[in-house]
């Protein structure tokens, strides 16, 4: 069993957010005691249609409820927003009774000035799994190649094909397709012909106007489109450092999807092998790194914010600021042995910066100090860097 590093509050109501697929819907299921919780699941469709057309009868429902009810359990409440005030009324009228409300879109509760409950319910999130949470399960290659979203270790490690399957299939209904249905974006068609886009130019930094030449539409637009996968969890956008550390420094921000193998099937390059000494496989190894910091960050809810540095000739991967700590310099290198010479920037801009520290996240075998640069092997790394 994978014991996820997101806890639910055991007394407090709370939403929980994540693109469809990490698990939501499953964790809430085993955290909240069976006895004593009422689940209304919104992606049944006579369910949805009836709280939708009366809202109200959500109030009949919880009158009628036993007394050792604890937890109401609303599964994709994005689907009726109105629900939410019902949600409000009953938080101030039944102090016993708690909500756990999940939903795979806070764009549509948001756009729709959904009753988000100021401050009533905290707000989570949950994403694929980690390597933490995989534990011995983990597979650094096989994370690479095809992501950790849950279902995908429904597969043996054998059935490539059968994984291919379910990313294309993901990339393809619910990126798309239920992307659409939420009333996001009308232009289906264009849509299509960005994510294939997205997916070649994640981790690289943002030039919207290039983007939308080659799609043949306006910056806003692929400007919307970048806040839609964001607003959907589907990926997010890494700022440029705002510290003014060298000359010219770059100011766009970098873009990258929740989880590698999403992003090789947006790609269109899961037949592809990652094959290690590759600047793909360095690629991919920089996009796991980066998203397992993102991750850990927010379930340890630590408020260290990431950003990254470039110049003309300069590029670090990731500045780190951790409240109460050095502000953190992060080079990743997916090399088994990095090269001194490779370590020339980061250790150039630690000795720079005041108050600041280094850190190389390779594929090496043990810790190892290169002037005031600490080179550290992935599996240390997170706890190295204080997450």
């Amino acid at each position: 069993m994978i014991i996820r590093l997101f806890k639910p509050p055991e007394n407090h109501s709370f939403f929980l957010f994540g693109p469809r697929g990490t698990g939501k819907t499953t964790l809430i299921k085993e955290s909240l005691p069976k006895e004593q919780t009422y689940t209304i699941d919104l992606l049944d469709f006579d369910t949805e249609n009836r709280f939708f057309n009366r809202p109200q009868e959500f109030s009949e429902v919880l009158a009628a409820l036993p007394q050792s009810i604890k937890w109401i359990f609303i599964d994709e409440v994005q689907k009726i927003p109105k629900l939410l005030d019902e949600v409000h009324k009953h938080i101030e009228t039944y102090p016993h009774l708690y909500f756990a409300l999940t939903g795979s879109s806070a764009r549509k509760l948001k756009r729709g000035q959904a009753n988000l409950l100021a401050g009533r319910a905290f707000s989570y999130s949950l994403f694929p799994l980690t390597a933490a949470e995989l534990r011995t399960e983990f597979q650094l290659d096989q994370a690479l190649s095809f992501g950790t979203l849950p279902k995908i270790f429904s597969f043996s490690q054998e059935q490539e094909e059968e994984k291919k399957l379910f990313l294309r299939s993901y990339a393809t209904t619910y990126v798309q397709e239920e992307v659409q249905n939420e009333g996001l974006i009308r232009n289906l068609q264009g849509f299509r012909r960005f994510l294939p886009i997205v997916g070649k130019e994640n981790g690289n930094i943002l030039v919207l106007q290039n983007i939308a030449q080659e799609v043949g539409m306006s910056v806003n637009t692929i400007r919307s489109y970048f806040e839609i996968l964001e607003d959907t969890l589907l990926g997010f956008l890494l700022p440029a450092c705002r510290r003014a550390i060298r000359k010219r420094q770059k100011t766009h921000p970098k873009f990258y999807l929740f989880d590698t193998g999403v992003k090789r099937a947006l790609a269109q390059e899961l037949n592809i092998p990652l094959v290690p000494g590759t600047s793909e496989y360095g690629k991919a190894f920089e996009h796991f790194f980066v998203t397992e910091l993102v991750r850990v960050n927010a379930y340890k809810q630590t408020d260290y914010s990431f950003s990254y540095f470039a110049t003309q000739n300069i590029e670090i991967d990731l500045v780190v600021e951790r409240p109460g700590k050095p502000l953190l310099f992060v080079e990743i290198k997916s090399s088994e042995h990095v090269k001194n010479t490779e370590l020339r920037s980061l250790i150039s801009i630690v000795k720079d910066m005041p108050q600041s520290e280094g850190i190389c996240i390779s594929r090496e075998p043990r810790k190892r100090k290169v002037g005031p640069v600490l080179v550290c092997p992935w599996q240390e790394a997170v706890e190295a860097i204080g997450l």
